[in-house]
């Protein structure tokens, strides 16, 4: 199809899965859980670092994760002691397991004591998505850590498309304009966010012609942004939802 056809298809794509229906089965729906800004966004970055796998665990590991925060994710970083550690012992996803899960919540609370929380830290190049996260993973790891926890935390200048991390600042940064998304912080602007690009979203884009490229790296990102910012310079993650719901739930990319 040509440009012009293109534009059309995945704006009505995008139209179509962009409903509150798309947060019954997507890990989304754990922030969805709360109003407080803080715990929208660590409720969030939970759930989004352990994105990966079939959707049904991420959301019942994640669900565990939050009901051990006693529903409330700010205040337990905040107030964080190791000794809140025991109700934890026996999580583990795939291969982030409890002693990642304690870094995490050190990280964190380290994040909101010294650098303006999430936002700050995920927001230190606003303009430029690969710096900023790689900056942030930097950031992250400033206190004392297990170097096995680092894998958790990927890093664009090392050609990683960072996928949990894009998919985490979409929902933060995008307008709550369909309700999906939340559009909670403000230093990152919608037109500067990447794609989560998964096997759903990459298989779809070679199918529609926009990647060519065989490794699913950055610069296969940036290979799809390039039409993507051209169909929409504002809003370009907008398609996310096209392409992930022609992927997942129409086969398209097969």
């Amino acid at each position: 199809m040509n440009f012009s056809e293109l534009a059309d298809f995945l704006n009505e794509k995008a139209e179509y899965y962009e409903t509150l229906d798309f947060i019954e089965s997507d890990p989304i729906q754990i922030p969805h859980q709360f109003s407080k800004k803080e715990d929208i966004e660590i409720a969030g970055f939970l759930a989004a670092t352990i994105a990966w796998g079939q959707r049904p665990t991420i959301i019942k590991n994640a669900t565990f994760l939050i009901e051990k925060m006693d529903m409330a994710p700010h205040d337990f970083i905040t107030h964080f002691k190791e000794d809140d550690l025991s109700n934890f012992e026996n999580f583990k996803h795939r291969t982030f397991n409890f002693e990642d899960l304690k870094h995490f919540f050190l990280s964190l609370q380290n994040l909101y004591q010294n650098h303006k929380g999430l936002e700050g830290a995920l927001s230190q190049d606003p303009e430029n998505m690969a710096i900023n996260i790689s900056k942030f993973k930097q950031t992250f790891f400033d206190i004392e850590h297990l170097r096995r926890t680092q894998k958790h935390i990927s890093d664009p200048l090392k050609g990683s498309a960072a996928k949990r991390l894009n998919m985490y600042l979409r929902w933060m940064v995008r307008p709550n304009s369909k309700a999906v998304d939340f559009g909670i912080w403000t230093k990152i602007k919608p037109a500067h966010l990447y794609l989560p690009l998964d096997v759903h979203t990459g298989n779809v884009s070679k199918k529609l012609g926009i990647l060519q490229r065989k490794q699913s790296d950055w610069k296969a990102l940036e290979e799809i942004m390039s039409t993507l910012k051209k169909l929409d310079p504002n809003d370009p993650v907008k398609y996310d939802f096209a392409l992930f719901g022609l992927g997942v739930f129409e086969d398209f990319g097969k």
